[in-house]
C-alpha cells in the first residue's frame, strides 16, 4: 500500500479519475459528494465511476484493471463510446484531499484497452504502462500473406463465397493479385538451417 505524503489525512481523501482522450478532450470524475477541481479539471460527483477488479503487475507483466461507470449525457455518452472516442484514452487515478484538492497523491495511470456495455452501465478494461511491451510492432516475415482478404492492403473486391489461405499460389492462381501479395514466398523455412550439400545430388541452391 502506498504511504500517504505528510499532511494528507485519510479521513478527508476521496478518489478521482481523470480521463484524457486521444482527441485531447479531458473529463474528470470523483466519488466525493460534490464536484472538485483537480489539476484544472472539473471532476464531477455522481458520475458513477468506481474501481473494478485490479490485477497487479509482477516483474515485466503489464497488469490490468477495470473501471466501472454509467453513461451520462454530461459525461461519457453512448454515442462517444460507440464512435470509439475512448479507445486508447489515458486514465489517471488519484487520491485527493476534498478540503484542499491541490493536495493529492497519484496512484496509477493506465490506458483504456476495451469497453463493454450492459444497459446504461459500462466497464472499461484498463492496461498498465507495461502493456506497451506486449504490443506487436512492425511486420512478421513469413511465406504467408499478412493482409486480410479484401482490405486496403489486399486491394481486391472479394468475390462471393471467396476464401484465401494466404499462400502465394492462391493469390496468383485464384485472385490474380500477386502484385499485392503481402508475404515473402521465397523466404527459406526453418528446415533451411539443417540443409547441407549431399554428394550425388544437384546442389545449385534450388532446394530450400
Amino acid at each position: 500500500m502506498r504511504a500517504l505524503p505528510e499532511g494528507l489525512d485519510a479521513a478527508r481523501l476521496c478518489q478521482v479519475w481523470i480521463v484524457t482522450r486521444a482527441d485531447g478532450v479531458t473529463l474528470g470524475f470523483t466519488d466525493h459528494d460534490r464536484d472538485l477541481v483537480v489539476d484544472g479539471v472539473t471532476c464531477r460527483a455522481g458520475g458513477g465511476w468506481s474501481p473494478g477488479a485490479r490485477e497487479t503487475a509482477a516483474g515485466y507483466a503489464p497488469g490490468q484493471g477495470a473501471a466501472l461507470g454509467v453513461l451520462d449525457d454530461a459525461g461519457i455518452t453512448e454515442g462517444d463510446l460507440a464512435a470509439g472516442l475512448y479507445d486508447g484514452a489515458k486514465v489517471a487515478m488519484l487520491q485527493v484531499d476534498w478540503s484542499a484538492p491541490s493536495r493529492l497523491v497519484r496512484l496509477w495511470t493506465a490506458t483504456i484497452a476495451a469497453v463493454s456495455r450492459e444497459g446504461q452501465a459500462f466497464t472499461a478494461t484498463l492496461a498498465g504502462p507495461l502493456a506497451e511491451l506486449d504490443r506487436v510492432a512492425g511486420r512478421t516475415f513469413t511465406r504467408l500473406c499478412d493482409a486480410r482478404l479484401g482490405d486496403a492492403r489486399c486491394g481486391i473486391v472479394v468475390p462471393p463465397d471467396a476464401t484465401c489461405d494466404k499462400r502465394w499460389a492462391t493469390c496468383v492462381g485464384t485472385f490474380a493479385n500477386g502484385v499485392n501479395f503481402r508475404g515473402f514466398p521465397t523466404s527459406p523455412g526453418e528446415d533451411f538451417l539443417t540443409l547441407y550439400p549431399v554428394e550425388g545430388e544437384r546442389n545449385d541452391g534450388g532446394r530450400r
